[in-house]
């Protein structure tokens, strides 16, 4: 191993034993200079912000705090006694990891703003020199400084810092609405679920009722058989009652399904306890009108609104490449003791002229592709709307009917059924029919209800917006 011994010659010339034994302090000085003209070269750079990145930020800023690691606790909120559809909904949209996952993804595109529109967008470099010479020289003079920017990449013109901000802010809006899709369909998926369990365990319900119908039946069959009644009525009793419990334990089987499904979407074990009322949900009020309705179903889809940004995105990406056609610099600054100072520039001229053009026909192209996409889109988003919005409508007529109309006239026949029965005019089975014509109305009742709710989960989804929200244009009339 080499070791240098003190005190000992090491044939190196005068000045640089000076050098070593003397001109420590000044080089440590000479090194301070440079780190001061650093320094103030990073405080000089800043970010060209584009207009609407506030706006943007102060979107994710209202909805950080149900998605950013809260102390490394990420507890969700326990359920009550009885769910209902807003506490499933509230957990659902803390639990679900692809509409987290959506939220970083958007405020990854908004931290790319400040990366893509910082200016200077290059590095400073900094230069030390020491000239070692047997002339009589000081060792100021022979000492040169120098500041550049790295010569690796090239400093552009602020105007290229603020179109890449542009370009940025874009994808980070477009983000944005995805998040808000990510959304809209978590919660699609999750108040279906849980409608579809609600309405499912209404069946279940009417279905025991009609069991319950079916087995007085076959009671009363079996006697009338051991008097000699006919065996046929018997018989086909206890057909209709096998069949009724098959039916139920089916829609049990269902019902357990829908039960593990719908707790995997609130984050909870499969078999968690999972308690809903007792009664079906009440319709969720609509207080728009249908033209209200459309206008912002297809207005406000977030799904519209991503593409609009991806067009808006491709347009400024555009401008972008057209702006590579302005040159770029960079500029130096040296000083060599009290001997000479000089400042420079290195201009950078675009050479590459087809590539530049090639570059902006592909924008160009890609921007012709977010715009079909995004007519073709909005057309479909439109249609399916309509379509959803004609078949709630058409649920609501129904279920209109039969709470108006058919239900009350079914239990007017059930009542004029009993009353009846109690006075020997009919007999057991027609009391049977007419109750079971109840319970089937009441079916047919929760299925339309059903639909109704799993139309309006649909249409909200498409809407981007919630329903309770939305309220009626002005002069509209209702």
């Amino acid at each position: 191993m080499d070791k240098e011994c003190p005190g000992e010659p090491t044939g190196e010339p005068a000045d640089i034993v000076e050098f070593n034994a003397m001109g420590r302090s000044r080089f440590t000085r000479a090194i301070t200079v440079c780190a001061g003209l650093s320094l103030a070269m990073g405080l000089s750079g800043c970010v060209l912000s584009p207009a609407g990145t506030a706006k943007e930020r102060a979107k994710i800023d209202a909805v950080s705090g149900s998605y950013e690691p809260r102390a490394g606790n990420h507890e969700l909120p326990e359920l009550p006694a009885e769910a209902s559809w807003r506490d499933t909904l509230s957990r659902a949209l803390l639990a679900n990891g692809e509409l987290e996952s959506a939220y970083f993804e958007w405020k990854a595109a908004l931290a790319r703003i400040d990366q893509a529109a910082v200016w200077p967008n290059s590095n400073v470099a900094l230069t030390f020199g020491y000239m070692f010479s047997s002339e009589n020289v000081k060792e100021w003079n022979r000492t040169s400084l120098g500041v550049g920017f790295d010569p690796s990449m090239n400093l552009t013109l602020p105007v290229k810092a603020r179109a890449a901000g542009k370009v940025a802010l874009d994808a980070a809006r477009e983000a944005g609405e995805k998040f808000r899709a990510t959304k809209f369909e978590v919660q699609r998926k999750a108040l279906s679920a849980y409608f579809e369990l609600a309405f499912t365990e209404e069946f279940i319900r009417i279905e025991q009722d009609n069991l319950a119908l079916l087995r007085l039946l076959v009671d009363s069959a079996n006697t009338r058989a051991q008097t000699g009644g006919p065996l046929q009525d018997l018989l086909k009793a206890q057909i209709e009652s096998r069949a009724a419990e098959n039916e139920l334990a089916n829609t049990r089987a269902s019902a357990a399904s829908m039960h593990s499904m719908l707790n995997a979407i609130l984050g909870r074990a499969a078999d968690a306890p999972l308690t809903l009322p007792t009664a079906i949900p009440a319709p969720r009020p609509i207080t728009a009108d249908d033209a209200h309705l459309i206008a912002a179903g297809v207005a406000q889809n977030p799904q519209l609104a991503a593409l609009a940004q991806q067009v808006a995105g491709r347009q400024d990406a555009i401008e972008l490449a057209r702006l590579a056609y302005l040159p770029d610099f960079s500029p130096s600054a040296s000083i060599t003791g009290n001997i000479a100072q000089s400042i420079g520039t290195m201009l950078m001229l675009p050479s590459r002229r087809p590539a530049l053009r090639a570059a902006i026909n592909e924008a160009q192209a890609m921007r012709g592709s977010s715009e079909a996409m995004l007519r073709q889109t909005r057309q479909d988003r439109a249609a399916s709307f309509v379509a959803n919005l004609y078949l709630l409508r058409n649920a609501e007529r129904q279920s209109q009917l039969y709470r108006q109309q058919i239900i009350p006239a079914a239990q007017a026949l059930v009542s004029s059924s009993r009353s009846a029965y109690a006075a020997g005019a009919v007999g057991f089975a027609d009391l049977v029919d007419s109750e079971r014509m109840l319970l089937t109305m009441r079916r047919m009742l929760a299925e339309v209800e059903m639909e109704r709710e799993e139309r309006l989960v649909d249409l909200e989804a498409l809407a981007g917006i919630d329903i309770e929200t939305l309220a009626s244009a002005p002069g509209s009339g209702r």
